[in-house]
């Protein structure tokens, strides 16, 4: 089992960055793939970008491809997401997950963080 903390978010304007971190809790981070979704008010969440647990293999999805970068640092425990040029569009509650395998269904992700909020001004 893992436990994850997200951190990083906040207010940003338009076309500006963030960087978003995900701490792990086990020492076996490195045993999972990791995914990061987002939810904005009314909407179901939605994929954002997921990693193998190397680091070898990465998706994103559309709208954030070329903007947002995922990576992470095993030896930290820890996941990262970079987000430039963004967009009020981008605003949501922005989770951690964790899962075996890679997948960009976030229903197929047994572990969860609680959630960073990420606003983005126009």
């Amino acid at each position: 089992q893992v436990q994850l903390v997200e951190s990083g978010g906040g207010l940003v304007q338009a076309g500006g960055s963030l960087r978003l971190s995900c701490a792990g809790s086990a020492r076996t981070f490195s045993g999972y793939a990791m995914g990061w979704f987002r939810q904005a008010p009314g909407k179901e969440r939605g994929f954002v970008a997921y990693i193998s647990r190397s680091g070898s293999n990465t998706r994103y999805a559309d709208s954030v491809k070329g903007r947002f970068t995922i990576s992470r640092d095993n030896a930290k425990n820890t996941m990262y997401l970079q987000m430039n040029s963004l967009k009020p569009e981008d605003t949501a509650v922005y989770y951690c997950a964790a899962n075996e395998r890679t997948s960009s269904a976030y229903a197929e992700y047994d572990y969860w963080g609680q959630g960073t909020q990420v606003t983005v001004s126009s």
